[in-house]
């Protein structure tokens, strides 16, 4: 079972933990664990609790007086029939945490049909998804997901990716560029890079797509047989921290003629220091935004 702080409890909830703690003496609401130091920690069942209180008063409009009463099935009947609505970003992600905190594919398939025929699946893509694989970033690295959490929804949002891209008209548009996407080795975080794909495709532009674990030397023979216009890639965890720079810098020195566009925790931690010749990627929608221009 994993464990999370009220901090943890807070931050992905909205709710304060000064609210919670008051409610958890006033409602009986939360049960949490005590180290022998008294600090409190709480369980999944306590996560999904807030998170379901979270969208029954932001959405639902009930009070915490209301769902204090409420029994499981009751929380869980109001939210099946929340999640069928008009749900907004923050509440569509939370129910996806609370489907990866269940291990629930048919609640992670029901959401993403809801949306994605209202919304379309660029959409889904950069207002769900992205944001909540940072959340999941976040909870693996502090440890408050454990790995068949973080398998299993990555698995599912890594599916429907490829199906989407598999879905893709294939013809390219008369100015297209040649984009070449890889992870180094060692990188296993491959959606990154499956969003990139996907929203270059659909901009009719040529992608080589090398995917995850790439030794640096078949990166070199990839480029000089393709030529790329542009050399993509996402850092999560690596190159590990004390080998990015010297990594960076021989990049820049074997990939002379191609643009070399970057992003992932790694590369954007303000330590690092990147090469003139290599662009930072912030967000999707600047690779959006050079797709759409290239």
């Amino acid at each position: 079972m994993s464990s999370y702080s009220i901090k943890d409890l807070e931050h992905l909830s909205g709710i304060k933990a000064h609210t919670l703690r008051i409610w958890e003496q006033r409602y009986g609401i939360l049960n949490p664990c005590r180290s022998d130091t008294n600090i409190r920690s709480y369980g999944d069942e306590e996560l999904k609790l807030v998170l379901n209180i979270a969208l029954l008063q932001d959405k639902g409009g009930f009070k915490i007086s209301e769902i204090a009463k409420m029994s499981d099935d009751d929380i869980f009947n109001h939210i099946l029939s929340l999640s069928q609505g008009e749900l907004d970003y923050p509440e569509q992600i939370q129910a996806l945490t609370i489907a990866m905190l269940d291990l629930d594919e048919n609640k992670f398939q029901k959401l993403t049909e809801n949306f994605v025929k209202k919304q379309g699946f660029e959409s889904y893509i950069l207002n769900i998804i992205h944001p909540f694989m940072r959340r999941l970033g976040t909870l693996w690295l502090s440890g408050s997901v454990g790995p068949a959490q973080e398998h299993f929804i990555s698995h599912l949002i890594r599916q429907k990716v490829i199906a989407a891209i598999d879905a893709q008209d294939l013809n390219l548009k008369p100015n297209s560029k040649k984009f070449l996407l890889y992870l180094p080795e060692g990188e296993l975080h491959e959606i990154g890079i499956l969003f990139a794909n996907y929203i270059l495709r659909a901009r009719k532009h040529s992608v080589v797509y090398l995917g995850q674990s790439l030794p640096y030397e078949e990166l070199l023979l990839a480029y000089k047989i393709h030529q790329p216009d542009y050399i993509f890639s996402v850092f999560t965890s690596e190159p590990h921290v004390e080998l990015i720079d010297e990594y960076l810098d021989k990049m820049g020195q074997d990939l002379p003629n191609s643009k070399i566009v970057l992003t992932g925790y790694q590369i954007l931690q303000p330590s690092c220091q990147v090469p003139e010749k290599i662009q930072l990627m912030w967000d999707f929608e600047s690779l959006i935004s050079l797709a759409d221009n290239a």
